[in-house]
């Protein structure tokens, strides 16, 4: 029913889970040193997308994102902002805040575990001492690194042959490791700084976290693993020879990636330093404006952004506002929406790869008949708010007074959202509405 490109293959996949009705989902998160981008914010709009169609066709998925909230790159804001690089988690804490501001911001429903590495480096240190014994990883001094070539399939995700692989920029060289291509699975620091280990003190290393914390939260053994295409080499490749090398089985059945952003031609990247990061965006564009534009375009495709472009896709999101905002949208499971002829002709594109293009397309195609028919107003209703994540509130002119009661009523539907009771979320969403409340107002958040 559901097909998924998978990376690994490079082949379109119909998905089945490895335990019927049950999915287990990881997705890697960001490192909380900077403020989240847009690149962010399409990655993890996907991967919303991708568990709540999940949830749609009946699958009880649990769905995993962590946070790198022990890295070089946050040791160095520390250093600079605070003057200490140990003072790193301040620099985290008030970094992840602003993620989940985002997050909710783009009505992304939160994940069932965000684990943050520095909570689990007992559970890090065990993985990297099994590697150890089974001869996959080896100590220098007080570093430990990965042995690639101990790992016969290495390059198989990228499409890299290991004999061929250039040492750049991402591959960390030293004369203390066997191979330039070794990666660091455990970094030594200074005696009595981080976390103390078997081969002294120090840190871990930015691969093994995730292999860490997906064997730990889900299985050694996962359904999907997803991310942005620049994960995958070294990254996702490396956490397939960590896990696989320890556990002796697949990692990953489904390894999806979602395309790049393009800025003026460019791959978005902070090392060309043409960023825009979500709160700067969200304060010249509605947030399920930004939504709406992530899901235009199909997840693996590039995407062009530009404030023009965005300016052009609002007039679409508008239209779907005035055609199916007012009103509530009834409850629906996939057999009840797949008996509609033209919602079944929606799903169908949906389910090929999250073809969002494809079922948006439809939906103009037959927009009026759709308005007309109201059980097919109410499915498009239950979709475009449920399974899309679009509110279709109104765009908001103009800022209101958050009085206690109206911060009520959004904390409570917030934990309506979060337990998954979309009818009652629709009921104060209409009652803030009356209000002249935005719930998705940046001020709001």
């Amino acid at each position: 029913m559901l097909k998924l490109t998978d990376t690994l293959s490079g082949k379109k996949k119909l998905f089945q889970s490895i335990t019927p009705g049950k999915v287990l989902m990881y997705v890697c998160g960001i490192t909380p040193y900077d403020r989240a981008h847009i690149g962010h914010g399409r990655c993890y709009v996907v991967f919303d997308l991708l568990y709540r169609v999940l949830m749609l066709l009946g699958y009880n998925v649990t769905y995993v994102r962590n946070f790198t909230d022990i890295d070089d790159k946050l040791l160095k804001r520390a250093e600079q902002q605070l003057g200490d690089k140990l003072r790193y988690k301040e620099i985290a804490d008030t970094f992840i805040k602003s993620f989940h501001d985002d997050m909710r911001a783009l009505d992304n429903i939160k994940p069932n575990q965000e684990p943050r590495v520095t909570d689990n480096i007992d559970l890090i240190i065990d993985f990297v001492q099994g590697l150890i014994n089974k001869g996959h990883a080896y100590v220098v001094n007080n570093d430990v690194y990965f042995d690639v070539r101990s790992f016969k399939k290495y390059g198989e995700l990228s499409k890299r042959n290991i004999d061929e692989l250039l040492v750049g920029a991402r591959i960390d060289v030293s004369e203390k490791k066997k191979d330039p291509l070794d990666f660091a699975l455990w970094k030594g620091e200074a005696e009595g700084t981080f976390w103390k280990s078997p081969w002294g003190y120090g840190r871990p290393g930015w691969h093994i976290e995730c292999s860490t914390l997906a064997s730990y939260y889900l299985a050694d053994h996962i359904d999907i693993h997803g991310g942005g295409l620049d994960l995958i080499f070294p990254h996702h490749e490396n956490e397939i020879a960590q896990s696989e090398s320890l556990h002796d089985d697949i990692f990953v059945n489904y390894w999806v990636h979602n395309g790049f952003v393009v800025l003026g031609k460019e791959k978005m990247s902070k090392s060309l330093g043409n960023i825009v990061t979500l709160d700067d965006l969200f304060a010249r564009v509605n947030p399920m404006v930004v939504r709406y534009y992530f899901l235009s375009h199909h997840y693996r495709a590039p995407m062009e952004f530009s404030l023009e472009i965005i300016t052009q896709v609002q007039k679409s999101y508008e239209r779907l506002i005035n055609a199916f905002g007012e009103g509530e949208s009834a409850p629906y499971d996939y057999a009840q929406l797949y008996a509609m002829p033209i919602i079944s002709k929606m799903l169908d594109f949906l389910c090929d790869d999250l073809n969002t293009p494809g079922m948006l397309g439809v939906l103009f195609e037959h927009i009026n008949e759709l308005q007309k028919d109201l059980q097919q107003r109410q499915a498009v209703q239950f979709i475009l708010r449920h399974v899309l994540g679009l509110t279709l509130e109104p765009l908001a002119k103009e800022i209101v007074e958050i009085t206690p009661e109206i911060q009520q009523l959004i904390d409570e539907r917030e934990q309506a959202r979060d337990a998954k009771d979309w009818a009652r979320a629709d009921k104060i969403r209409d009652q803030l509405q009356q209000l002249g409340v935005s719930v998705q107002d940046k001020k709001i958040d």
